[in-house]
């Protein structure tokens, strides 16, 4: 849904301990989402093969079918038909802040989920994203994981807010790659207890998404990298856009590219969804990605990544 004025301007200080707010909205559109869902139809697009895991309702078959079409592998997924898909329900304003509801439905089914029930169907894996799920789901894929001797990269998100510190530095202890952004690492190093040089020291990179400033990239023992976004077309809907960023990210990783040279993949789609509204239905053309990407970052960043691509049929 989209406000045409300002959150903000509703919100009395001297009235925050009893708010009752109401909004007129222009419109109400209803999206396919999920982060699980949103990145792995991004590493379709850009040519790879996920399997994506995760419980879904009686109502998932047309989505079924369009993320199959997309390239998305969901053996992984756990259909329960006694309740609704996961919902999400957002009101963005035109500063582009947001207010938003989650009901979490058959997700509350993903802990009975077998990580190795379902490699044994669709093969080995190559890294475990752990995003945003059911608690109990997260912290038990973090640890069939590590059972596994698979790496796994710990994206805890909005779960944060519901999460332990012990159940926070459970999802993220021994993370390949971490994913926050400015205000999600803030949080994980309150809830943890830990600063950030001891974080360091227990994952490999860590990726800080910062908006409109682009992204920042640690790992412990090296300089800090900083890479700033491409410039966008349009700001249509900030929705999805973290997870878009994801996407880019684990497919230059798994192509064997540099820390900076994912980062630009994963700003670059990222743009592309913050361009279009809803989380899944920006456009993705090979041909049109390599050229902005060869003008933000330089012809050397599109040669490494035109290979991995899909080719158009």
């Amino acid at each position: 849904m989209t406000f045409p004025g300002r959150i903000a301007e509703q919100l009395l200080p001297e009235e925050l301990d009893r708010v009752s707010l109401s909004f007129l909205v222009d419109g109400l559109e209803i999206r396919r989402g999920g982060v699980g869902a949103n990145i792995a139809l991004g590493l379709g697009r850009l040519g790879l093969r996920p399997v994506l895991v995760g419980a879904v309702g009686a109502d998932h078959t047309e989505y079924d079918t369009w993320l199959r079409a997309n390239g998305v592998d969901t053996r992984g997924v756990l259909t329960d038909p006694e309740v609704f898909t996961a919902r999400f329900l957002c009101t963005t304003d035109r500063d582009q802040n947001q207010i938003a509801s989650f009901y979490p439905g058959a997700m509350s089914r993903a802990a009975d989920i077998d990580l190795h029930e379902v490699l044994a169907r669709t093969g080995p894996a190559r890294i475990v994203l752990i995003g945003p799920d059911d608690p109990g789901a997260m912290l038990r894929r973090t640890e069939e994981a590590r059972s596994a001797g698979i790496p796994f990269a710990a994206d805890p998100s909005q779960q944060l807010a519901r999460l332990t510190g012990e159940q926070a530095l459970a999802l993220v202890d021994g993370a390949a790659l971490l994913f926050t952004n400015a205000y999600e690492r803030s949080l994980l190093l309150r809830r943890t207890g830990l600063t950030e040089e001891d974080l360091l020291k227990r994952v490999g990179t860590w990726f800080t998404t910062l908006g409109a400033d682009g992204v920042r990239i640690e790992r412990q023992g090296h300089p800090p990298i900083d890479v700033r976004p491409p410039r966008e077309l349009r700001r249509a809907d900030p929705t999805g856009v973290g997870d878009a960023f994801h996407a880019g990210v684990l497919a230059a990783d798994t192509w064997g590219l540099s820390l900076r040279a994912a980062a630009e993949v994963g700003c670059l789609l990222a743009t592309l969804a913050l361009e279009s509204v809803g989380t899944q239905e920006y456009d993705f053309h090979p041909e049109t990605f390599l050229t902005r990407l060869a003008t933000t970052y330089g012809p050397e960043a599109a040669t490494h990544v035109r290979p991995h691509l899909p080719t158009p049929t």
